[in-house]
């Protein structure tokens, strides 16, 4: 089971009520310039930290298959018959080097960064092959 560091979504929503205060104070100060940037910045920090809390486990594997988020805080159970491939996709970009897991069913891709599974997505993907085979 891999999920999102409880931190992480703490941070998000810390995030969310410092954007949601400048929106206070630009409005109070009569700048909707600061406004109209704050408001919108909170509800999208605001809605991905509700997201964190609301569905922490991103993935999960068992005898039968995984199960992953889908949507907002939907789950969706796909069988090992299921999977086509699992892949660890790597990029370096500015001297940055970042992961993400893909797995893909055939009619849907499903992508986690290592934020999302609280791990490197090359252990998950190592994971997911042991138990798969």
């Amino acid at each position: 089971m891999w999920r999102v560091r409880r931190e992480l979504a703490v941070l998000k929503i810390l995030g969310a009520l410092a954007c949601a205060g400048l929106a206070l104070y630009w409005w109070a100060g009569a700048d909707v310039g600061g406004v109209i940037l704050a408001v919108p910045a909170a509800v999208l920090i605001g809605a991905m930290g509700l997201r964190d809390l609301l569905v922490p486990v991103r993935l999960a594997a068992d005898e039968s298959g995984i199960t992953v988020v889908h949507g907002f805080a939907g789950r969706r159970h796909v069988p090992w018959e299921a999977i086509c491939d699992i892949k660890v996709d790597v990029r370096r970009r500015w001297g940055v080097r970042s992961e993400m897991l893909e797995i893909d069913t055939g009619d849907f891709l499903h992508i986690f960064s290592p934020h999302e599974l609280g791990a490197s997505p090359t252990e998950v993907a190592a994971a997911l092959r042991r138990r798969g085979t």
